[in-house]
């Protein structure tokens, strides 16, 4: 697969509403890089932690009070959208100049379907505030929205932290979401409007949404695939066999197969020190914490993605098994095996800890 395909944050092109200047897009492209998943097809791909965008430049205790208040999103902030279009709604607002890139590849029309992104100022790098989404079939239809899009934290407590943790001074510290409905597959122009020093400042951007039949991922209703995932005893107790997290999590006990229909499972697939972004370890670190919760009622299960921990060498089995192309991903199943919940590319403690909730 080609580099710049296997990330999950893809640089959408901006609709005619914003055109933004060339400095904009090279942030935003190594923001990509930074916020993306990595994963890749069976040519590998992957190449290490890329870098995240200039230093932001605000203390830690600024920075904390930023997430803090992009958690916070009240949807009473944000202008309702009236019978306007989306370009109307866009020409109302105080201003542009930050750009939307998206954590969420899989896209199909529903209802509620899970939209991650995130925001980055090609001066300051992510931008972290009350954020909403407004979007539409296209720029001059009725846009739908706001949708209260809180920013996830991917900050776990500090003794679970492994190498690639995420960290209250880490300029990548959080990932926005939210569920917006999408009627139809094609693509939708998406305006991400954050509350910024009073102003409501917009960020453009398209996803693209393909037909439900397209996408081969095992879903949400659907019993999980009875696959051997990676454990200890196959590997005679060498875990840097099987996990690349520095210190390795303690996720490799059980294969997934034997583990279907005794208790809910969450199985994630992550690779820490051989992921391109810098989503891969945090949400190793947020499931070696969330087992320390929830260990006693769900089997928590890491896979590794690259055959022998070699990126050349493609895909391990198991990923190939889900038919997947990217990571991380993470599936909850219940105690039957059936799949309760499924999340794709950047999602922090919350969304996590949500979707473990819903396998219980």
């Amino acid at each position: 697969m080609p580099a710049s395909s296997h990330g999950l944050l893809n640089v959408m092109p901006s609709f005619s509403l914003i055109r933004p200047r060339g400095a904009v897009l090279a942030l935003v492209a190594a923001a990509a890089l930074s916020l993306a998943a990595c994963g890749g097809g069976s040519d590998g791909g992957g190449s290490g932690d890329a870098a995240a965008p200039a230093p932001r430049g605000p203390s830690s205790a600024a920075l904390r009070a930023e997430l803090d208040a992009a958690t916070k999103v009240q949807t009473s902030s944000f202008p309702a959208t009236g019978g306007r279009t989306l370009r109307q709604v866009a020409d109302a607002l105080d201003g542009t100049g930050p750009q939307v890139s998206f954590a969420t590849q899989t896209l199909v029309p529903g209802p509620r379907q899970r939209l991650a992104f995130g925001v980055v100022d090609e001066k300051t790098g992510f931008v972290y505030a009350p954020t909403a989404i407004y979007l539409a079939p296209e720029e001059n239809a009725k846009a739908r929205g706001p949708f209260p899009a809180p920013a996830d934290l991917l900050i776990t407590d500090a003794p679970f932290r492994s190498q690639n943790a995420a960290t209250e001074s880490d300029p990548f510290a959080a990932v926005y979401e939210t569920q917006v409905p999408l009627d139809r597959p094609g693509d939708y122009p998406v305006l991400a409007v954050s509350l910024i020093k009073g102003k409501r400042i917009a960020a453009a951007g398209v996803i693209k949404v393909t037909a439900a039949a397209k996408d081969p991922i095992p879903d949400v209703g659907e019993p999980a695939p009875r696959v051997a995932t990676d454990t200890l005893a196959a590997v005679g107790g060498d875990v840097a066999k099987i996990d690349t997290r520095v210190p390795p999590s303690d996720m490799h006990e059980i294969s997934l197969k034997d583990a279907l229909g005794k208790k809910p499972v969450a199985l994630l697939f992550a690779t820490p020190q051989l992921c391109q972004s810098r989503v891969c370890g945090p949400v190793v670190d947020i499931a070696v914490q969330l087992k320390k919760t929830y260990g006693d009622r769900m089997t928590f299960i890491h896979q590794e993605v690259f055959k022998d921990n070699e990126v050349s060498k493609g895909l391990r089995q198991p990923l190939l098994d889900f038919r997947l192309r990217t990571e991380p991903w993470l599936f909850v199943m219940d105690a039957a095996g059936r799949i309760t919940a499924r999340l794709e590319g950047s999602f922090g403690f919350r969304a996590f800890e949500a979707a473990i909730k819903t396998g219980l």
